[in-house]
């Protein structure tokens, strides 16, 4: 078997692909030959990985021989580089292993596609951050904040694939400045700063459809917080990956994450904004699961909350972006989850018409819900045309995220195919996505 730097690393791409999810959820090895074969990898490559002659790899992908052998399987999870979790196996050996159970870590883990590195990105701020030198001071921390703002900003604009390497850089510089700094509050500053660079990490896995890593660094964001006992931001690690279960079709799971979060927030002086932000997942939650009552209970709960906002309320920063036409958009996107069209659309569309200052990923996100609902309506040129334009900023923005919610609005065109306007919108993602 290749030795890890032997191994290959599959393009994230093709690993996040919904070809390759459900092929190696079925363990159809000959589909996953034929996905690598597509990669750039020959049979004879491909069998020397996983220890199988070249002509058994062109037979399984040529679907004249199968493999059903639980120790194949393993190989060539092993040899290719797959991760365990993605054809139901326990973690390899060879995967990053689960973060430390102790609270105070001492290493950020690697991800397997990315080297390692002690420095923190090249960008302004870290510049700045390593000029002030172990010394520690308000500007310090101001500079690591304003470059975390500054990471997210362009998250929104053009995705995080190519953001993260200096994100994980960056956690990494603080923490080597978590070690060399004394008791103290900017010791205390510093644990906040490295959980919300392992959030905004975690976050950049779960929006490239790569669940496993995403769960690692998400984990690690709320050990980090809970050093210094940040409730409120830990509760909003849980409503991540509240989210993020939703996508993965554990509903259960998000409900119960949601609710921990709530629950976590509500005795930790939760502002009533960060409370609106959490029960919204946790309607996103009961929508998935169906559940009617409790998700129109969870939106009632966003609306109460969200009326007691005051000027005076001392919201945390990564909660300010849930605005009133984030609290409307996202009641639309439930209501429609549960397939209250008619109530869903008007809600949708007047957010796509406010516009949203530079968040191309979210106007993509939106215009995808947008489509769904009008196709839920039985307005299917309008569907298309919606989606079409979902689908022009979508190619913009590196979000495997959108681009499988697109893919999964031409599976819904399905009952209208040969249609002008399904033919069109056909043409288009093939040309764009697929």
């Amino acid at each position: 078997m290749p030795t890890p730097l032997e191994r290959p690393q599959l393009p994230p791409k093709l690993l996040s692909s919904p070809a390759m999810i459900s092929a190696c959820r079925d363990r159809d090895c000959g589909a996953i030959f034929r996905l690598v074969r597509r990669a750039g990898l020959y049979n004879a490559q491909i069998g020397k990985l996983v220890d199988l002659s070249a002509s058994r790899i062109g037979e399984v992908a040529n679907g004249k021989r199968k493999i059903l052998e639980m120790h194949v399987i393993e190989r060539v999870a092993d040899g290719l580089g797959i991760p365990g979790h993605m054809m139901g196996l326990a973690r390899r050996d060879w995967e990053t292993p689960p973060p430390a159970a102790s609270v105070e870590p001492t290493t950020i883990l690697p991800t397997p596609a990315e080297p390692i590195t002690t420095l923190p990105g090249s960008d302004l701020d870290s510049i700045l951050a390593v000029a002030a030198g172990p010394r520690l001071s308000p500007s310090t921390v101001r500079a690591l904040h304003s470059s975390i703002e500054d990471y997210w900003r362009r998250d929104d604009e053009h995705g995080g694939e190519t953001l993260r390497p200096a994100v994980v850089g960056q956690l990494r510089y603080v923490m080597q400045l978590i070690k060399e700094a004394g008791e103290g509050e900017y010791r205390r500053s510093l644990y906040g700063v490295a959980a919300e660079l392992a959030r905004l990490t975690g976050w950049t896995f779960f929006d490239a459809r790569q669940y496993s890593q995403a769960r690692i660094y998400f984990t690690e964001a709320l050990q980090l917080a809970k050093v210094v006992d940040d409730r409120p931001f830990m509760a909003n690690v849980l409503a991540c990956m509240a989210l993020q279960a939703t996508y993965e079709d554990r509903p259960a799971d998000a409900i119960a994450l949601s609710t921990a979060a709530q629950d976590c927030a509500r005795w930790h002086g939760a502002t009533p904004r960060v409370m609106s932000m959490l029960s919204m997942r946790e309607a996103f939650a009961q929508a998935s699961m169906n559940n009617h009552s409790a998700a129109h209970n969870a939106l009632a709960d966003a609306h109460r909350h969200y009326e007691r906002i005051s000027a005076g309320d001392d919201d945390p920063a990564w909660v300010t972006y849930f605005d009133e036409a984030k609290l409307m958009v996202d009641t639309g996107i439930a209501r429609g989850r549960l397939g209250e069209a008619d109530a869903a659309e008007p809600l949708v569309a007047d957010a796509l018409r406010r516009g949203h200052s530079g968040n191309q990923r979210g106007r993509a996100f939106h215009s995808f819900w947008l489509a769904t609902i009008q196709l839920q309506r039985g307005n299917v040129d309008q569907a298309c045309h919606t989606a079409a334009n979902a689908l022009e900023i979508a190619s913009a923005v590196d979000s495997e995220r959108v681009k499988g919610h697109l893919r999964e609005f031409h599976q819904q065109l399905q009952p209208y195919w040969g249609s002008p306007a399904t033919a069109e919108f056909e043409t288009r993602l093939r040309g764009a996505l697929l």
